[in-house]
């Protein structure tokens, strides 16, 4: 795997016994994810505990657990233990069952590894059977051979505090397609548990985590049920992910915190690599597609819920499947590298500037349209190559450093066929960059793509209404030359200290101000609103309607009879609060969400 992944060679550094800080780490922790394989091979995973202390240290390198279980539903349980209490316990003289577990303290964030062998174990009965169909839960007593002891960092772990609490079983579903609370439990998940064998010999269990929502769900239906996650920056070992390589079959676990639901999966598993991750996960250069075989949602069967805690600041926004982003990840330009070279700024306001750039392709008349943003990646311009950790700026592990844009500029707006413009606010790492970027440099960056579905229609005879946010005016100003503009009423609200992107847009486009309602917001008080437009031309000139206030729910209810079709370009909370003073209408959105 790590030939494949063309990273350095690094040594087994599994330690062949338990630690000390292994040992320790056991005892202290409220959870242990344990794995093993069914009688046909296929591998499954638990989640067991409650509270520290569950599972110890009984000598050197042995370890026992004692812990209330699911005996009747968990697979992990089933294959090791059986399925009732009066069933075998198991025998020391028998061939003993490999295991592979994972200590974890998430109100901490430490984990530990553990691979072994189970030398012991039983099950007791807890209490009586119930007449409602539940399951009673019964306390499994098992003690484990370790035989490999790895230590691992805290990446992706979203803290949380663990509470002990008593299984009541029952299983929802033990069929596939996985039903819809199955389904919505992977929507909110932020965790996840997984046991991988190398040849049915050597084990390993470990866990995956990141934002709620990061497994996708490719399919469910009756013909496959398949799911997609990311593989996020590590340390470079792909212990789990080798397994898979030689031995593509992975058993999961999934906890619900807030319930104790917990669903069971095994199944088979492809790795995607580079292009071809991109194209499945875009942003991505590794993932895994599990398919799933079998699956068990069971209710409450779970020791244990928790109160969620901080979340961790190396977890990365959610990554969607290609065909959920449908019109909105953008596709490649062409087969060959398509270079954007920067050949203008201007700052208009502080934290606002307008960049122009010229394209390398031959034809670029069709690449974009009024509307559609572009992709530009800065890999190679800002890319600080790999590291295991970086507390100092804990994202850049994850980010691939591409950044979209919308496309600000008209195809009729009189630039030649092969440039462009964006206007951006500066953000971040790739945006601060280009404000500081000097043009006689020549910086190009590469283009990924032009994409997007956002486009303004007026029929003839209606009016357009546009509301914008800040620099929400971006994609109508793509759209201007396109437009009657005595049939377009903007409302546009901005802060004082971006005045500047204002007076700009009024000077190219003196015909919009007439037909525009502008809320100024920001200053605390007169004086620092009146020294910040004293430095401006007076807006009043322009024709622009000028509040100096928020937008408010009237301001857009008493014009909601101009059409039934509006146009939106703003942030989160103010999108929100459109679409609800708009609920009757047809509303048209860009979305930041990508």
């Amino acid at each position: 795997m790590q030939r494949t992944m063309r990273v350095p060679g690094q040594g087994n550094p599994t330690n062949p016994f338990l630690t000390p800080n292994g040992a320790r780490l056991i005892q202290s922790s409220p959870l242990l994810a344990l794995g093993t394989l069914d009688d046909t091979g296929r591998p499954w995973t638990t989640l067991l505990g409650g509270e520290a202390g569950f599972a110890r240290p009984l000598a050197q390198s042995i370890v026992g657990i004692r812990t209330l279980v699911d005996a009747v539903h968990d697979p992990v349980i089933s294959s090791l233990l059986g399925r009732k209490p009066q069933d075998n316990p198991v025998d020391p003289s028998t061939k003993h069952h490999a295991v592979s577990a994972l200590a974890i303290a998430l109100a901490t964030r430490d984990r530990y590894k553990l691979a072994g062998k189970l030398v012991a174990g039983d099950l007791d009965q807890w209490a009586k059977d119930s007449d409602g169909g539940q399951v009673p839960p019964a306390e499994a007593q098992m003690v484990i051979k370790i035989e490999g002891s790895l230590g691992n960092c805290p990446k992706y772990l979203n803290k949380k505090q663990i509470i002990p609490a008593v299984p009541d079983p029952a299983l929802l579903s033990s069929t596939l397609p996985l039903p819809a609370e199955a389904i919505h439990l992977l929507a909110k998940a932020d965790l996840f548990f997984i046991t991988s064998s190398y040849d049915g010999s050597s084990m390993s269990t470990n866990n995956r985590g990141g934002p709620p929502g990061f497994v996708r769900v490719m399919q469910n239906d009756r013909s496959s049920t398949t799911l997609v996650y990311p593989e996020y920056s590590g340390n470079r070992l792909y212990q789990t992910l080798g397994n898979l390589w030689v031995t593509p079959k992975a058993g999961i676990v999934i906890p619900d915190f807030d319930n104790g639901n917990v669903l069971y999966l095994t199944g088979s598993t492809d790795i995607v690599i580079g292009k071809d991750a991109a194209a499945l996960l875009p942003r991505s250069n590794l993932a895994v597609k599990v398919h799933v075989e079998e699956a068990r949602f069971v209710q409450a069967g779970l020791a244990f819920r928790a109160q969620q805690g901080e979340t961790s600041p190396y977890t990365p926004p959610v990554r969607f499947l290609v065909t959920e982003r449908a019109g909105i990840d953008p596709p490649a330009v062409t087969n060959q590298t398509v270079y954007a070279r920067l050949i203008r700024k201007e700052i208009l306001a502080p934290s606002i500037g307008r960049f122009r750039f010229r394209v390398s392709a031959a034809d670029t008349g069709r690449l974009w349209a009024p509307g559609q943003y572009v992709a530009l990646a800065f890999d190679e311009e800002l890319g600080a190559g790999y590291s295991h950790m970086r507390d100092d700026d804990p994202l850049s592990l994850n980010d691939d450093l591409v950044r979209t844009f919308t496309v600000s500029s008209s195809r009729r707006g009189g630039l030649p066929e092969d440039e462009f413009e964006i206007t951006i606010r500066s953000v971040g790492k790739v945006t601060h960059s280009l404000f500081r970027q000097n043009i006689r440099a020549g910086l190009e960056i590469p283009i990924k793509g032009f994409a997007g579905t956002f486009s303004i229609k007026q029929p003839d005879g209606e009016v357009v209404p546009f509301v914008a946010g800040g620099i929400g005016i971006t994609p109508l100003l793509a759209h201007l030359p396109e437009l009657d503009l005595k049939r377009t009423k903007l409302f546009w609200t901005i802060n004082v200290r971006d005045i500047g992107l204002v007076v700009d847009t009024f000077d190219r486009c003196p015909q919009l101000a007439g037909s525009t309602m502008l809320y100024v917001s920001g200053a605390a008080d007169a004086a620092v609103r009146g020294q910040e437009l004293q430095s401006r031309p007076s807006l009043a000139r322009y024709g622009a309607q000028v509040f100096h206030r928020r937008m408010e729910a009237s301001d857009i209810q008493e014009e909601r009879d101009l059409s039934m079709t509006w146009y939106i370009c703003a942030g989160s909370r103010l999108r929100q609060a459109l679409l609800s003073w708009l609920s009757a209408k047809n509303v048209v959105y860009e979305d930041f969400d990508y």
